[in-house]
């Protein structure tokens, strides 16, 4: 190709949100996966049940899973994160970070940035923001290196639905902070009122001691 061409590539839109899109998105990985020297996958799991999944999915790959679960006492007193499965992962070579989760806190340091900034990320889709979220925890606790060529996947409730192709940076240099590529997202987001309400009818029991 010559230099200065356009470059063509593929995205993949899911018209529906829901824990189906999960299979759909790991088998794109893939085949991203086969077309490069990228060897990290973020992924933000909640329940433990989307790092499973992937721990099955790629097992035997040449990847290395940096799982992000919620931050302990984000709204529950119990992590929702197994602990035996964050055993499973880190024995299998894959990597469990709880930090901070710089968007999801209000008046952060007296700021309203934080959600300032999650909400906008959220135009694009409430993976995206967790994307950049992930990425940016990760590279802070030393999982991924700045400048470090990644996939980071998330989604909208439950499973993933969102796939970017991201270089990794640190809380303390957003500016080096790239997405690279969109893999999937859903074609119709969610903000974060339409979110919540989603996850209170399909979760009541998860949703209805939510602290502010």
């Amino acid at each position: 190709m010559d230099e200065g061409e356009p470059v063509e590539a593929r995205i993949t839109y899911f018209e529906e949100i829901r824990p189906e899109n999960t299979d759909v998105t790991f088998r794109l990985l893939q085949e991203r996966l086969k077309q490069s020297d990228i060897k990290k996958i973020a992924l933000a799991s909640t329940t433990g049940a989307t790092a499973q999944k992937a721990m099955e999915f790629f097992k035997g790959q040449d990847v290395r899973l940096v799982v992000v679960p919620h931050q302990y006492d984000f709204y529950r007193p119990v992590n929702r994160f197994p602990p035996e499965l964050v055993k499973a992962l880190r024995e299998a070579g894959h990597q469990v970070h709880f930090g901070t989760m710089l968007f999801h806190t209000d008046n952060l340091y007296e700021s309203k940035a934080p959600t300032l900034i999650a909400n906008l990320l959220r135009c694009f889709s409430q993976g995206v923001k967790v994307c950049f979220e992930i990425v940016l925890m990760a590279t802070d606790a030393g999982l991924l290196s700045s400048g470090e060529k990644v996939i980071a996947v998330a989604g909208t409730g439950k499973g993933s639905d969102t796939a970017l192709v991201m270089q990794a940076a640190s809380s303390q240099h957003v500016r080096r902070l790239r997405v690279h590529e969109i893999l999937c997202k859903p074609l119709n987001p969610l903000n974060i009122d339409e979110l919540m309400e989603k996850m209170a009818k399909e979760n009541p029991q998860d949703y209805s001691d939510r602290r502010k």
